[in-house]
């Protein structure tokens, strides 16, 4: 059944280490145009709630993936004007159901020449909280035709593949974060190394403690307007290539 497959497709990429969340919405809109009946292209849009003026909450754009061009023009100018369905969808949290867009016109007037010059005639758009509280998903499915859609079959169905790619995205910003976070923890420790090496190097030389090295490190570091953990991996450079020094010399940090 086209939505089991849909849905195992979705849950693989929240279980991939590898997946960007940019990449992960651009391959769930793709794997809805592919799979749901009646779809010709996807929307999957991550909004972040923000407190507005007067303390309203509002959602703006985190990031967003589409399975075709022309249907990211047409959600581009739905931010813009705020009409259309995938704003409504967010905004009122409920499904919004487009049957034809030009039987229509009432309920987003601004939008409306837009979607048709796109090929957005019918859609259906389902919101879904993630576990975060504060970001919510909206997933749009699309048509190029009018009633694109048999809603009692694809409805219910969508609303449950809704729920499968709010929770694997979850994870896939989690894993994003802790990538980040690793990321930092190494940088942070590849620091303090360079600099306890450079510190060392120092203290050997003028026969001075670890604070004092530090110092020194430190003044290099405002007097060429550089980070200390630069001029470290300089004089940590210098004192690994340079050729064997009389060792009657003290040399300072960076040759000073």
């Amino acid at each position: 059944m086209w939505f089991e497959r849909l849905a195992r497709e979705i849950r693989e990429l929240g279980q991939s280490e590898n997946t960007t969340l940019e990449r992960a919405l651009d391959q769930t809109s793709r794997v809805a145009a592919l799979g749901v009946p009646g779809c010709s292209a996807a929307l999957v849009v991550l909004w972040r709630e923000v407190e507005g003026p007067g303390g309203s909450a509002r959602h703006v754009v985190a990031d967003y993936g589409t399975s075709h061009a022309d249907l990211s023009a047409a959600f581009e100018h739905q931010y813009t004007t705020d009409q259309g369905p995938t704003v409504e969808a967010v905004r009122e949290m409920h499904q919004v159901l487009v049957r034809d867009v030009l039987r229509e016109q009432h309920r987003w007037p601004r939008y409306t020449s837009m979607a048709v010059q796109c090929g957005d005639r019918s859609s259906l758009t389902l919101p879904s909280a993630l576990p975060e509280g504060d970001r919510v998903l909206t997933f749009g499915m699309h048509s190029g035709r009018a009633d694109g859609f048999d809603v009692e079959m694809v409805a219910p169905l969508a609303a449950l593949l809704t729920e499968h790619a709010a929770v694997a995205l979850h994870t896939v910003g989690k894993q994003a974060v802790t990538a980040r976070e690793t990321a930092h923890m190494r940088r942070a420790m590849s620091a303090r190394t360079v600099i306890d090496q450079a510190k060392g190097i120092i203290m050997h030389a003028r026969g001075c403690g670890a604070d004092v090295a530090f110092s020194a490190l430190r003044d290099v570091a405002q007097r060429n307007r550089k980070k200390v953990v630069d001029v470290a991996r300089e004089l940590v450079a210098e004192n690994t290539s340079a050729p064997e020094r009389d060792t009657g010399s003290r040399p300072g940090p960076n040759g000073r």
